[in-house]
């Protein structure tokens, strides 16, 4: 069962850096693979606990020294990875549907739904991530079933937009290997995705990206990577990247970044610097000799549009005798302006908070 457990300062968690003023603890541990989180009634934070195939709850605490009670809402699911709520709906990703419970403010979950059971399951990338859109729609995100080749099956390395009930799904974005990540941006209401490159091309090719999704737009893989690389297998024609869409952030390859999350602009814990920003979860690489990633980035924002390079916000996961402590996986402002990081290696919820 997933436990709270005592604020503990900074100093707690060795080698762990954050810029001046900011705190940063363990929130809750005993988790079983936490990936993504988001905001359920009352504040409570809700979060996908994929080895235990549930939704766990925390509930907020009144200041961000003090712990969480938590409290599991759903069980029974497959493989949950992502979740969003709107409309008195929670939404689940799970391995190879879309699902939903109705969540009032009670906190008594509904049966399980499944609205969308189409999807394929397992593969190289086997998360299913779900956005209600500003449309009122929602959005899946499915990540390739392979490193790179040409996908037979039209659900793969997409997005796809059905309406709330499920119903009438269609093809929205293609090309896009695999888009872990996707929010609202609150400034301008497009769509960002974060998406992972291919491997074996290099240890710095191609950069990891950020993207607006634009209805029926393509993103290039597997014949181009980043809006201007061809693939040296499959993008030999002159055209390979004519027409595919640019990417807003490019960041280093093999960092694998997986949730992103908008600082709200009616938000103020973080002092002003620490506004204005996207915060994204780079979960590591795997397969380079020099390791990268391991930490939370801060890209800079100025009205909703990107105004500067990928940045450490939260880092020291990767030691420097190349050995890892932890991998964020998401990342969650909470009601209050504080942020919160799960970490699907060690087990547990991070709390980032401002003191000055």
């Amino acid at each position: 069962m997933p436990t709270a457990t005592p604020k503990l300062p900074a100093s707690s968690i060795p080698g762990l850096q954050l810029p001046p003023g900011f705190q940063i603890s363990v929130y809750a541990r005993h988790l079983d693979t936490p990936r993504f989180m988001t905001i359920g009634p009352n504040g409570v934070l809700l979060v996908a606990n994929r080895g235990s195939n549930a939704v766990v709850a925390f509930m907020p605490a009144s200041s961000p020294t003090q712990a969480a009670k938590s409290l599991t809402l759903v069980s029974g699911l497959h493989d949950p990875t992502s979740l969003d709520m709107h409309g008195g709906y929670l939404y689940i990703g799970e391995g190879s549907s879309i699902a939903r419970v109705q969540l009032g403010n009670d906190l008594q979950a509904g049966p399980i739904e499944r609205i969308i059971t189409d999807l394929p399951d397992g593969g190289q990338h086997a998360t299913r991530t779900v956005l209600i859109g500003p449309d009122n729609h929602i959005y899946v995100s499915i990540g390739s079933d392979c490193n790179v080749c040409q996908e037979s099956n039209p659900y793969r390395a997409a997005v796809w937009v059905y309406n709330l009930d499920g119903s009438h799904g269609r093809l929205y974005a293609k090309g896009l290997r695999n888009a872990v990540g996707m929010q609202i941006n609150p400034w301008n209401k497009q769509i960002w995705v974060t998406n992972n490159g291919r491997d074996l091309m290099g240890e710095n090719t191609p950069p990891e990206t950020v993207y607006t999704l634009t209805d029926q737009g393509d993103y290039g893989w597997p014949r181009c990577h980043a809006g201007n690389i061809p693939d040296p297998q499959f993008g030999q024609s002159a055209d390979a990247c004519q027409g595919v869409q640019k990417p807003l952030v490019t960041m280093q390859a093999h960092s694998a970044p997986l949730g992103l999350a908008f600082y709200p602009p009616n938000a103020t814990q973080f002092p002003e610097q620490y506004q204005n920003s996207l915060y994204i979860a780079f979960h590591g690489s795997w397969n380079r000799s020099v390791p990268t990633g391991y930490k939370v980035v801060r890209v800079p924002l100025k009205d909703g549009k990107v105004a500067g390079p990928a940045e450490d916000f939260a880092a020291g996961w990767l030691q420097g005798n190349g050995s890892v402590t932890g991998r964020p996986a998401g990342v969650t402002v909470a009601p209050d302006g504080t942020l919160f990081v799960s970490d699907d290696t060690h087990n547990v919820i991070y709390h980032i908070w401002y003191r000055g």
